[in-house]
């Protein structure tokens, strides 16, 4: 099963993307469990709140992957990843859970898609740091080069996006990448 994971900072687009990518290639996702915990429990967290959600983006992966694998699809894609948390948990709190970090060494993504912060902001109650997003940004860049990760980044408009993520989709599966992809 290859699995593609939707990365970077708040606003970008990842939701979106990673659920048309996923009707495009009438597959699974898993969508963002953030969203939902904190729907429910409200916009502050602590750290063991973040533990939780890394434990339920986990658990939303495999379900992904459960339903990708019953559907006979060989992709999966992830609204989000373990380095969405780290990368909080250090922000908020000044380290990231240790088996958050152990975890992510072993969770292997064939591709990231590494999203821009080049769309605007869209203010929304669970969002945080409109003014640091070009800071995030930069932390997810510098991650994901240590980790030696096969990522790239998607930038430009939402068609624009989905063409470039398309086009990277198509390589990873030994498709010949084809021009067209933008949504009308």
């Amino acid at each position: 099963m290859l699995r593609v994971a939707l990365t970077g900072p708040e606003s970008t687009g990842k939701t979106t993307l990673s659920r048309l990518l996923a009707e495009h290639y009438r597959t699974a996702w898993a969508p963002e469990y953030a969203r939902a915990y904190l729907t429910e429990r409200g916009p502050h967290y602590s750290l063991a709140d973040l533990e939780d959600i890394a434990r339920g983006q986990l658990q939303a992966e495999e379900q992904a992957v459960a339903e990708a694998q019953r559907q006979g699809r060989p992709l999966v894609f992830c609204d989000t990843d373990l380095l969405v948390i780290k990368i909080w948990a250090e922000h908020s709190f000044g380290y990231c859970p240790d088996w958050i970090l152990r975890r992510m060494e072993q969770q292997h993504y064939a591709l990231v898609l590494l999203l821009n912060v080049d769309l605007p902001w869209e203010p929304d109650p669970l969002r945080e740091h409109p003014q640091h997003r070009s800071h995030f940004y930069t932390l997810y860049q510098r991650e994901l080069h240590g980790q030696l990760s096969n990522f790239t980044e998607v930038s430009g408009q939402p068609a624009q996006r989905f063409e470039q993520a398309c086009f990277h989709v198509d390589e990873l599966l030994g498709r010949q990448p084809r021009p067209g992809h933008i949504l009308e």
